[in-house]
């Protein structure tokens, strides 16, 4: 038992990467639908790269969804609408007409004598006109029929039985209107009678012909119902294509009716385990391949737990957000903003491991979408041309320019391959191009997903590291004018430091900024540090030497209390915390053996806490911090001085095992020799001797 915990321990860390690998292809399968894969990849305009193609059952040909909207649209053109002639209209109406009617004849005419038979012969006038118009109907046109000329045809219903007429066999409104006055100006009575008759005849007249919605929403169902999907069948044994045979349109439209085909009457329960566990093995291949290369080209990734956790979740995220889309509305398609994959990924780490990632991302992706290969193509470039464009990235502003660079190249690719495949323009749909603007400008949320990376993970961006490295920020401006000597220093330290990065490789950004910070403990005590003195008078002539090496080492620990109190982050608190690693404050140390030469002195209270350098830029940075400082003393800089002084310097780092835990070589420290030996020369002007030719 005791064996198997020390096991554990000893390999807690191999355990934890082996689950995030393990739970991400499962989460990652388990988003993959259960269905049998169609074994062949076609496209119109190419060849038919397989073997001839055989029809292993009968299937159908079904319609294209542009030939099944064309046959509705023909049905509904070709559709007679139904009208029926409301009654209870004509029972409302005359009863106000009659009310009307009375109510106008008091009022115009109570006071006079009028005879009862006259005012019963105007009201029977009106009632006629009024019957007259009811009888042939008052129809009401809307929708489609609003523009309906009179030869139209409609179907009026009269109980169960509809009769075929036309619209012009009824009044419209106007028409009922102009009808009315005729007949009135036929009768030979007084001018104050017929206004009135005019008035009572237009407040009553309304439509009384409408269309019946119910029978015609039942009549369209069922002529709709009518429209075969399909056109033909293609029988079992039936060739549907020959090995090199180009795919037209018609083939296309055969070959994509028997993928449906198969796929529902093969995509069977019986065959959803098996499925499963190709699945399985697919992805399975696909994440050991990135973690093989992840553990021999980017080893400080493989090993480090949160930067695994950011590619993988990042990975997982985007099949989830495809997955989601394909299953939902797959015409989205194309707004999907895969591109954030390859700009969250670029802004942690290297290029190259930014274009792995977003291929192995695509080609799980391409697992789910329909014309696979068309849509890997297109994301592979678009995913380059994001990489590319964050290359050296020192602004946010270039996001915006990436934006439009994968918009350009969506739509170039995009319409380079219709073209390949159609050969025409017209089969270009333009709302692919909206599409892909809307993916393009999504790709702007990797901004707030790399804000959220970043604070879960504690890892460092190109975006945090350009805030960080401003010098008017509030802490790099408080060293300014409380160190300005340390802060000189600093800089030039940065651009050693960045100069000599640039060449080895590594993160140019990141070193420059932990230089800039490296020595901001030296702002509480500045004049005890030589390149804040600017007298003769030295600080240090009052102490002993261990008082003194207590103030000059403990820099390191008040660098990092500062750091923290104003919230720096841990990565660059790092370069703090190593940049004189376990070394010595050797002067201190030989003066004091030089006063007590009798008494063993303890080494320990002159030397660093530590910890050493544990990466190539913290490494880098130790040297250019000792080489810089030391580089002020020299009274007589020249290319010899500056040559001896870097070798011992750097020489007695590694004496000292200081680059034990960093992952640099010889060469490596060679390079950044050089590198510093030429900076210096520059620094101090200093003249190459070149050979004299005889």
């Amino acid at each position: 038992m005791i064996r198997i915990y020390h096991w554990l321990q000893e390999n807690f860390s191999n355990i934890v990467r082996v689950i995030l690998f393990a739970t991400s292809i499962v989460l990652i399968v388990l988003l993959f639908p259960r269905q049998t894969g169609f074994f062949w990849e076609f496209s119109q305009a190419r060849p038919w790269m397989y073997e001839d193609l055989i029809a292993p059952f009968n299937f159908a040909i079904q319609k294209t969804p542009e030939e099944l909207a064309r046959e509705r649209d023909e049905v509904l053109s070709e559709y007679t609408p139904f009208f029926r002639k409301d009654s209870a209209i004509y029972d409302r109406q005359f009863q106000l007409m009659n009310n009307r009617f009375e109510l106008l004849w008091s009022e115009n005419f109570g006071d006079k004598e009028i005879p009862s038979l006259v005012k019963e012969n105007r009201k029977n006038i009106a009632i006629n006109i009024f019957d007259s118009i009811y009888q042939t109907g008052v129809i009401f046109l809307e929708g489609e029929m609003t523009n309906a000329n009179a030869e139209t045809h409609i179907l009026l219903l009269d109980g169960a039985i509809a009769r075929s007429r036309k619209v012009g066999d009824f009044f419209n409104v106007r028409e009922a209107f102009q009808f009315a006055n005729r007949m009135l100006e036929r009768e030979n009575i007084e001018p104050e009678h017929l206004n009135l008759l005019r008035n009572v005849l237009e407040n009553s007249i309304t439509h009384s012909v409408f269309q019946d919605e119910e029978t015609n929403s039942k009549a369209i169902a069922s002529a709709m119902e009518r429209i075969s999907p399909t056109r033909g069948m293609v029988q079992q044994g039936e060739k549907i294509i020959s090995k090199g045979e180009l795919i037209t349109t018609e083939k296309l439209k055969v070959l994509e009716s028997f993928r449906a085909e198969y796929i529902r009457q093969l995509g069977s329960s019986s065959t959803n385990y098996l499925v499963f566990w190709g699945q399985l093995l697919l992805v399975s291949i696909s994440i050991v391949v990135l973690s093989l290369f992840l553990w021999v080209f980017r080893k400080e990734v493989f090993y480090n737990t949160r930067k695994l956790i950011v590619i993988l979740l990042s990975i997982f995220l985007m099949i989830l957000l495809t997955s989601q889309v394909v299953k939902y509305n797959i015409e989205m398609l194309y707004l999907i903003p895969v591109c954030i994959v390859p700009i969250i990924i670029r802004s942690f780490f290297d290029n190259r491991l930014a274009l792995y990632v977003h291929i192995t991302s695509i080609i799980l992706i391409g697992f789910l979408v329909p014309k696979s290969f068309e849509f890997v193509f297109l994301q592979f470039i678009a995913g380059i041309i994001a990489i590319l464009s964050m290359a050296g990235l020192r602004r946010r502003s270039q996001l915006f320019a990436t934006v439009s660079l994968i918009f350009l190249t969506y739509a170039a690719v995009f319409t380079g391959l219709t073209l390949a495949q159609t050969g025409t323009f017209s089969e270009i749909e333009p709302v692919n191009y909206v599409y892909f603007a809307g993916s393009a400008l999504l790709t702007l949320f990797s901004y707030p997903l790399i804000y959220i990376f970043e604070r879960t993970s504690g890892l460092p961006t190109d975006f945090s590291l350009l805030e960080l490295s401003d010098t008017n920020s509030p802490l790099l401006r408080q060293l300014n004018i409380a160190a300005p000597g340390t802060f000189q220093h600093s800089l030039q330290v940065a651009n050693l430091s960045e100069e000599a990065i640039n060449i080895i490789g590594g993160n140019s950004l990141l070193v420059r900024t932990g230089a800039l910070y490296h020595d901001i403990g030296k702002m509480e005590q500045p004049q005890y540090f030589i390149e804040n003195q600017n007298s003769e008078i030295n600080p240090h002539d009052e102490l002993s030497y261990v008082e003194s090496a207590e103030i000059i080492i403990g820099h390191v620990i008040r660098g990092i209390e500062k750091a923290r109190k104003h919230n720096i982050p841990e990565y660059i608190i790092d370069f703090i915390r190593t940049h004189h690693g376990t070394t010595t404050t050797r002067y201190f140390y030989a003066m004091e053996q030089k006063d007590n030469p009798d008494i063993e002195i303890d080494r320990g209270i002159f030397t660093y806490n530590g910890p050493i350098p544990f990466s190539k830029e913290t490494a880098v940075l130790m040297m250019a911090d000792s080489v810089e400082a030391a580089s002020r003393s020299m009274k007589k800089p020249n290319e010899e001085s500056i040559d001896k002084l870097v070798e011992n310097i750097i020489n007695t780092q590694i004496e000292e095992k200081q680059f034990d835990n960093a992952n640099i070589t010889f060469k490596d420290i060679n390079i950044i020799k050089r590198v510093f030996k030429n900076r210096l020369m520059h620094i101090f002007h200093v003249r190459i001797a070149y050979p004299v030719s005889n």
